[in-house]
């Protein structure tokens, strides 16, 4: 069984590559990406976002495509042709307001569509509102192929679960939610998926029921860490410190570990706006979901005003006072800039006329740049700073002697409540 199936991943960064990798121990696959320096990096043995060891990447590496186990990297759509699966892992962005970008899934349904033959699979992992695999992605296919669904084709979709930079929760040890357009095509996406994911299978009833599961999972765990977020706020203007308060909470056996801060990333500040357009056009305004994504989204702002604020307090000139801002990635140990909301306290600070640098050792500063427009640098800088707003907690920045950077009246504002001792200002 093993040797006869092969299967195409479309689309090889954080999660269409772990998860490339995984099959490729067990079967043919083939990873098709349409950024040519990704291809030729994987190629080459070398993951640029370190999700997979580079060892590891290079035992399931093969040299030319074929139907026997390993992986095959490409941009050629040629070599994505008589595959039996077809697993597209693409990312699904929002856009400059907060509409659902369904771009990247079109063209790699386009890209299927045009290579699919009779008894094909198409699986979805990107997150999606419920509805869109049958409804935006499945006519796609058809035209392109002139293929009937299931008839002559079918789809499953089996939403990714990928927590970028953990290196604990790896694709394997996450149980994954499966789902089929028919329920012998169910069984047999079950079936592939559970032969390399060792955390087990989930079977829903339908790919409604798998999309709908994925996108509330981002959308509760948004809420909740909004709900904190406002909790950060009200303590602050009580003078209560909120890591405290939460500690205590905690004791308790049903109390929700969520903590404030900064929510951005490709996952938890985009999914929600899916769910809530999806609403939206059914008639329904979802209140409590965009509520908290508008606490989220205020939060950079919040966090600029309140460093200002300490700046006043310790008379601090505030134009062209500097800054130093520690981390721009999404989170922490991780290269990933997607969607990053220290972008938001970055810009702010600057908007009050303050010089800000950012330093962060995980990012590529071609990267931010490309994206964001924003110059970043990866060694400490030597010279001293009137402030210092750690906003994401790498494991260098928690070796810092901060003291030897600040000037004499300077502040530490710590966002993500890391740092032992005295600081001037947290969440």
């Amino acid at each position: 069984m093993e040797k006869e199936i092969k299967i195409a991943i479309i689309g090889l960064g954080y999660v269409g590559l772990p998860l490339a990798r995984l099959f490729a121990t067990k079967y043919a696959v083939i990873g098709f990406d349409i950024n040519k320096k990704r291809v030729e990096e994987l190629k080459k043995g070398i993951d640029a976002t370190l999700e997979i060891d580079n060892e590891m990447l290079q035992k399931v590496l093969v040299k030319a495509p074929s139907r026997v186990k390993g992986l095959y990297c490409t941009t050629n759509i040629q070599d994505i042709e008589q595959c039996d699966y077809y697993i597209i892992t693409v990312p699904t962005p929002v856009d400059s307001n907060n509409k659902p970008d369904l771009t990247p899934l079109v063209k790699s349904s386009e890209t299927v569509g045009k290579v699919l033959t009779k008894g094909n699979i198409v699986i979805y992992e990107s997150t999606v509102f419920p509805g869109a695999t049958e409804e935006v992605c499945i006519p796609i296919l058809e035209k392109e192929s002139e293929l009937t669904f299931n008839k002559d084709f079918f789809a499953g979709y089996s939403p990714e679960r990928i927590n970028p930079g953990d290196k604990k929760h790896t694709v394997e040890k996450i149980l994954k939610v499966t789902s089929g357009s028919t329920p012998e095509i169910g069984k047999k996406v079950n079936e592939l998926y559970a032969s390399v994911i060792t955390a087990g299978t989930h079977l829903a009833p339908s790919i409604k029921v798998a999309e709908a599961a994925k996108v509330i999972e981002n959308s509760q765990r948004d809420i909740n860490i909004a709900f904190v977020n406002e909790l950060a706020k009200i303590f602050n203007l009580l003078n209560i410190d909120t890591n405290a308060v939460l500690e205590a909470a905690g004791t308790k056996w049903n109390f929700l570990a969520f903590k404030p801060g900064l929510v951005g990333g490709h996952c938890i500040g985009v999914d929600p706006y899916y769910l809530a357009q999806k609403a939206q056009e059914v008639g329904y305004h979802p209140e409590i979901i965009l509520a908290g994504r508008r606490m989220n989204d205020s939060m950079g702002h919040y966090v600029s005003s309140e460093v200002i604020k300490l700046f006043v307090k310790n008379d601090i000139k505030i134009k062209a006072a500097k800054i130093l801002v520690l981390g721009i990635t999404f989170k922490e140990n991780c290269p990933d800039v997607r969607n990053t909301k220290v972008v938001d306290v970055i810009k702010n600070l600057e908007d009050f006329g303050t010089e800000v640098t950012i330093f962060d050792p995980w990012a590529t500063p071609s990267e931010v740049m490309k994206e964001y427009g924003i110059e970043t640098v990866t060694k400490m800088p030597q010279n001293k700073f009137d402030g210092i707003v750690l906003a994401v907690a790498h494991k260098e920045f928690l070796e810092i002697d901060f003291n030897r950077y600040l000037n004499e009246k300077g502040i530490i504002y710590d966002v993500k409540g890391v740092l032992k001792g005295k600081v001037d200002g947290r969440l």
